[in-house]
């Protein structure tokens, strides 16, 4: 985690700090004081931002922000928390992106669907200059913030493809989407903050985790421009699945995993 300037000035016990959150589970209780600390304007408000971290609140949700590919990103609660594994998801769209930048122009449309906070498309905007952001969610809230954190992108409201507008089929050269897919009955096997705290329509993914992948990736090939490219997050055990989706469109799909972050993308090409 990144350290900000400091806005407190009073003499503050970084230690106790540490010992409260420690004491209250956090594992990284020595780097979330520093953060808390950072952000904190008063000796009041920093008390106010630990008793709401130590009673169980998501850090990005006490600070008003989550880091995401070196970027922070501005969310509230009620929007979906970035996760650091979605970050190989948008390592493979930059790589995507910058071929599709050096074949032609135009400039390279992106989608960022199901795009909650706008951090996958923020990211893709701060890595490749020049492209056209296009993001889009179900949920008005998550939209407001989208247009905070994409520059210069533009944000839709609605269910899925539904929310865009006719114009932007078959303009889309890379189509990002980071659905929730959790399997409902595994929802209770996530961690406490985001069970309790995050919005269950971020997580919930149907039975099998693959309601909503399904119908990305069914009516992707609709969006797509001639080469253009479709990336889905999913996890280890539903790529199969989420592959053979890719193949009925008539995209050829292939997989990329990354161990450490125990990210999965499936992703579907010409």
């Amino acid at each position: 985690m990144r350290d900000a300037a400091p806005l407190l000035t009073e003499d503050v016990n970084a230690s106790a700090i540490t010992d409260r959150l420690r004491a209250a589970g956090c594992v990284f209780a020595e780097d979330e004081a520093r953060l808390l600390l950072s952000e904190a304007r008063t000796a009041d408000d920093l008390d106010q931002m630990v008793d709401r971290r130590t009673a169980g609140i998501p850090l990005e949700y006490v600070l008003g922000w989550a880091e995401f590919c070196d970027l922070r990103i501005e969310l509230e609660p009620g929007v979906f928390v970035p996760r650091v594994r979605t970050e190989f998801l948008v390592r493979q769209a930059v790589a995507l992106t910058h071929r599709a930048a050096a074949l032609a122009p135009p400039a390279p449309v992106v989608l960022d669907m199901c795009c909650g906070s706008g951090a996958v498309g923020a990211a893709l905007a701060a890595a490749v200059d020049g492209i056209e952001v296009l993001a889009a969610d179900v949920d008005p809230l998550a939209v407001s913030w989208a247009w905070r954190n994409i520059p210069g992108g533009r944000v839709y409201q609605g269910d899925l493809y539904g929310a865009l507008p006719a114009g932007v089929r078959h303009r889309v050269d890379v189509l990002i989407a980071n659905a929730p897919y959790v399997p409902s009955g595994q929802l209770e096997l996530m961690p406490r903050e985001a069970r309790l705290h995050e919005p269950q329509a971020t997580l919930d993914g149907g039975a099998d985790g693959l309601e909503l992948v399904r119908r990305v990736i069914a009516e992707a090939p609709a969006w797509l421009r001639p080469g253009g490219h479709l990336l889905v997050e999913t996890s280890e055990d539903q790529a199969t699945f989420a592959l053979e989706e890719v193949a009925r469109t008539g995209l050829t799909p292939r997989l990329a995993r990354d161990d450490e972050l125990d990210a999965t993308v499936v992703i579907g090409g010409p």
